[in-house]
């Protein structure tokens, strides 16, 4: 499955009643509480994966609290995407216990969730026996625990005496806090009901946990008495990670992607609750719009022409976590009733560290993907048709036999379209190489020339030629030298016109060959002759189907392939391309290419 619809499917139906809501209420959940949504797991737009989650927390004011609950635990779920997790988490109390208990992250998503989750969801998460190791130890560095202190009256037991068990140190340091504090308040009456109690029961705690540890306490006091004006925290101490100098240092995890939605004028009005407060607010068309580039093809223009955005580049100011450069994707919304524009809905995402191969090697895979996609049909017409042209299910009239043929010609031709579009992405892409083995270009280029000048000769055109080189050999099977040579010739021949006359040399230098010819008129006044589509003036010769040129663009990705290229310096196309000394022919196969005779080395001197 290349492509998976079903969260838009999802999102094209109206809930209009109860059952509906909570139906599509369960549907929503059952697609976003995959590990990663269906829409981004299978290459889709992923302002469909934050517009599914709008829907979700619109459609929680139509389900009430406790059947939302029931869909959650219901069917043995489990909720594996940390972002719906921690949505729910701050949602109503019975949500958040439901959903951290059908939770199932991984220790790193645990690891990195739990700092952000509200106290309160911290707390339905110590009812969890599964958790992860490193999950569990930054609960307790956090502080998360439900011990209560010791009763008064254990406080006061006899010195010696063994003190009530009590868990392992998994307490809330602010109890030393607390300790310290009302110790150092001279106020304080150890004797009254009140305080005093709960002075008392603050000691008994700290011996229980580390009797060495409270016996500190005092020294503070004392540091207190003496002119020290600002009595240090209990912190740093042997007994367990602290808040403070003495505490891990913890990084915040990297912001690496956030949804948000605007406002008509551009503006952010909702994001993410972690990221909210950095950028809500933020004018996104008035921050860009004066940018040249943006405004041809950014996230201005887009706005303005109200056209789903993908990969714009935007740059944030302000906090460390959001400044930079992000890439955003977003899609416009309408009301549903007038179809009036209400904003745009999308999310940021970091741009990703990939190397400029990488990037062309992922574009070429999804063409790859786009063309497998097409061959299909096109394959399907093309055995209809042939079938009604040789008659292979009974008798079929001439003329629907011409059209039949007629049409697999064109699907034929479409087919060839395909594998040259497929050969150019792998070739631009790194994906693929050419053939290897050995061909004399030079023989081949004046075969295929000659081949030529009997299609001019009607335009009363010609192809004068020099060739310099009679013998060059290429590292190259004689099929993809000859695919080469035939591109850019038959691409000249088809672009010069009646009357014209085009030169065509071949020579030497370093060790490499350079065939130079003239550009035809047509070609000449391209700017880009890489991109133009011209197409030939008439005859049987064709550059291909896509125009010049792409069949130019093809060479010079198949001349770059075997370390060569092909570029235009004025009104010349130059092609440029290593060559075989003797030496390298001997260490291969010999006459691979099938050159015809003369000698190499004699060759690679002229």
């Amino acid at each position: 499955m290349l492509f998976d619809d079903r969260l838009a499917t999802v999102l094209r139906h109206r809930a209009t009643g109860g059952r509906a809501a909570r139906t599509q209420y369960r549907q929503l959940l059952d697609l976003l509480g995959s590990a990663q949504s269906a829409s981004e797991e299978h290459g889709g737009d992923p302002s469909i994966t934050a517009a599914a989650h709008l829907r979700l927390a619109a459609l929680s004011d139509l389900v009430p609290a406790a059947e939302r609950a029931r869909i959650i635990t219901e069917g043995g779920k489990r909720i594996r995407n940390p972002r719906l997790v921690e949505w729910f988490a701050q949602a109503e109390p019975e949500i958040a216990a439901s959903a951290l208990a059908r939770s199932a992250l991984t220790e790193a998503e645990w690891v990195e969730l739990i700092p952000g989750l509200p106290i309160r969801a911290r707390g339905f998460l110590r009812h969890r026996n599964d958790l992860p190791r490193n999950a569990v130890a930054v609960l307790d560095r956090l502080g998360v625990s439900d011990r209560g202190l010791p009763e008064p009256e254990k406080a006061t037991a006899e010195p010696g005496a063994t003190p009530p068990p009590i868990a392992e140190p998994r307490q809330d340091r602010l109890l030393e806090t607390a300790a310290v504090r009302v110790e150092s308040t001279p106020q304080v009456d150890t004797g009254a009901p009140g305080i005093g109690d709960l002075v008392r029961r603050i000691e008994a705690f700290q011996k229980a946990r580390d009797p060495g540890e409270h016996d500190r306490v005092p020294d503070r006091k004392k540091e207190t008495e003496t002119g020290n004006t600002d009595p240090r925290l209990p912190l740093g101490e042997k007994s367990g990670p602290r808040l403070g100098s003495g505490f891990p240092e913890t990084r915040r995890p990297p912001l690496v992607n956030f949804a948000f939605s605007t406002d008509v004028d551009g503006r952010i009005d909702w994001a993410d609750a972690p990221v909210a407060p950095m950028v809500v607010g933020t004018d996104l068309v008035a921050r860009h719009a004066s940018n040249t580039a943006d405004a041809k093809d950014g996230f201005a223009a887009a706005f303005f022409d109200r056209r789903p955005i993908r990969d714009a580049a935007v740059t944030m100011t302000g906090a460390q976590r959001i400044a930079g450069e992000w890439l955003v994707d977003a899609a416009p919304r309408f009301t549903q009733s007038g179809g009036r524009f209400e904003g745009y809905l999308g999310r940021f995402r970091r741009p990703a560290e990939n190397t400029a191969q990488d990037r062309a090697a992922a574009q070429a895979d999804r063409i790859r993907q786009l063309l497998h996609e097409l061959r299909t049909p096109v394959n399907a017409i093309q055995g209809f048709a042939e079938v009604i042209q040789q008659q292979l299910f009974g008798a079929t009239p001439h003329e629907y036999r011409a059209l039949a043929a007629a049409i697999a010609g064109d699907s034929a031709r479409m087919l060839a379209g395909f594998d040259e579009l497929d050969r150019l992405a792998k070739l631009e892409g790194g994906v693929s190489e050419m053939e290897a083995g050995e061909a004399d270009i030079a023989a081949i280029l004046r075969r295929q020339s000659d081949q030529l000048q009997t299609v001019l000769s009607p335009r009363v055109a010609r192809l004068a030629t020099a060739w310099a080189l009679e013998r060059a050999v290429v590292e190259i099977a004689v099929q993809e030298a000859e695919l080469l040579s035939w591109r850019i010739l038959a691409t000249i021949a088809s672009a010069t016109g009646a009357g014209e006359t085009v030169r065509i040399g071949l020579t030497a230098q370093d060790g490499a060959l350079c065939l130079r010819s003239a550009l035809p008129q047509t070609l000449a006044a391209a700017k880009d002759i890489f991109s133009t589509e011209t197409r030939p003036v008439g005859g049987a010769l064709s550059p291909g189907i896509f125009g010049a040129g792409f069949a130019l663009r093809l060479a010079r990705a198949e001349a770059r392939a075997i370390g060569g290229d092909l570029y235009r310096e004025e009104d010349d196309l130059l092609l440029s391309l290593p060559i075989l000394t003797s030496v390298d022919s001997a260490r291969s196969s010999p006459d691979r290419g099938g050159a015809i005779g003369g000698d190499l080395r004699k060759g690679a001197a002229n």
